[in-house]
């Protein structure tokens, strides 16, 4: 495999799209962020502001769809990075710096209301896209089928080193036929699929952009809901949560972009879909460790266990998800608490 030249080389293309001409001296770049993909992205300064140049290798990253998402937010008055330049076949881009105001770190008891306001309000213009010719995928069957393989693949088996039983192995299978059917019964709108408070930044006077949106598809309206209020790098009591989530059924239906889906049927919705998102991010942060050796995810497995154990609870009158929270209670926990990361649960 042929290695990848260094960024650095790309400065007098990026210099080039800015109308800049290079001198003997290059500005230099600075790495802004680690991402749990191989994309990486570095800052300059050049022309009196900052520019973010992404290295992306087109082997590996979705680039195409990440310009396709760009324009159609762009298009609905979302802000998004603007696009200063593209190099496909090399897989660079260029693109505008929305500065280092992740939305994670503003957010305290007092400010919640404000920010989460705010995002529901991104949410609600997502929500209203004509996605029809927009080229996105659909969040099917085989797509969260395979996402929920990841939790038996990498976090149980590869993680926890437990080889499953038959019995076990049966019991997954109908986890995932529930929350895979309750989720396709779920209205469709455009999905981020990361829309949480790494991905949400702070830019001018507090106004509220999207990044890392390339895995966008078009899927079940309360999964970005959850991916927000039971973010898997910040903890709510989950009263909070409930009502938050309830508020956001309100506006929906404010809007009609919700009809005929009473309190109770959308919390459901919410719960599970919240379920079937932390199972595949137990293996997603599993695999992350065991295959690529980005072990600093391994940090936040024990808050979206928090997350799945409580939803569990709320659904002990539903067997299969009664057997997963005894199988969780019996097998699971013994096994997690011997773990360098647990939180001793």
């Amino acid at each position: 495999m042929s290695q990848r030249p260094e960024p650095a080389t790309r400065l007098p293309w990026a210099l080039s799209a800015l109308g800049e001409t290079s001198g003997a001296v290059l500005p230099t770049l600075t790495a802004v962020s680690e991402d749990a993909s191989a994309r990486r992205y570095f800052r300059f300064h050049q022309g009196g502001q900052n520019h973010v140049l992404v290295d992306a290798p087109p082997t590996t990253e979705k680039n195409r769809e990440f310009l396709a998402v760009r324009a159609l937010l762009a298009q609905q008055g979302i802000r998004v990075p603007a696009l200063r330049a593209a190099d496909l076949e090399q897989g660079y881009l260029l693109l505008e710096d929305l500065g280092d105001r992740l939305l994670l770190s503003e957010l305290s008891g007092r400010s919640a209301d404000r920010y989460y306001g705010q995002a529901f309000g991104l949410l609600l213009q997502m929500a209203a896209i004509d996605t029809r010719g927009a080229g996105l995928k659909c969040y099917d069957r085989a797509l969260l089928e395979e996402e929920l393989s990841r939790f038996q693949r990498w976090f149980v088996v590869g993680l926890l080193d437990h080889a499953l039983t038959d019995s076990e192995e049966d019991l997954l299978k109908a986890v995932s036929e529930l929350l895979v059917t309750g989720a396709l019964a779920q209205p469709h709108a455009l999905v981020h699929r990361d829309f949480h408070s790494r991905n949400l930044m702070l830019v001018d006077r507090d106004d509220m952009a999207i990044i890392d949106f390339q895995d966008a598809v078009i899927g079940p309206v309360t999964y970005d809901l959850v991916s927000l209020l039971r973010d898997c790098y910040i903890y709510w009591p989950p009263a909070r949560v409930r009502q938050w989530a309830l508020n956001y059924h309100g506006l929906l239906q404010s809007r009609s972009l919700l009809q005929g889906v009473d309190r109770d049927e959308f919390l459901r919705w919410f719960d599970w879909m919240g379920l079937q998102r932390h199972m595949k991010v137990l293996g997603n942060f599993a695999r992350l460790h065991l295959r690529d050796g980005k072990s600093g995810y391994l940090g936040d497995l024990p808050l979206v266990l928090r997350y799945v154990q409580e939803v569990l609870g709320y659904y002990k009158s539903e067997p299969v998800l009664a057997d997963l929270g005894d199988w969780f209670g019996v097998c699971l926990s013994p096994l997690i608490a011997q773990q360098h990361w647990s939180d001793g649960q």
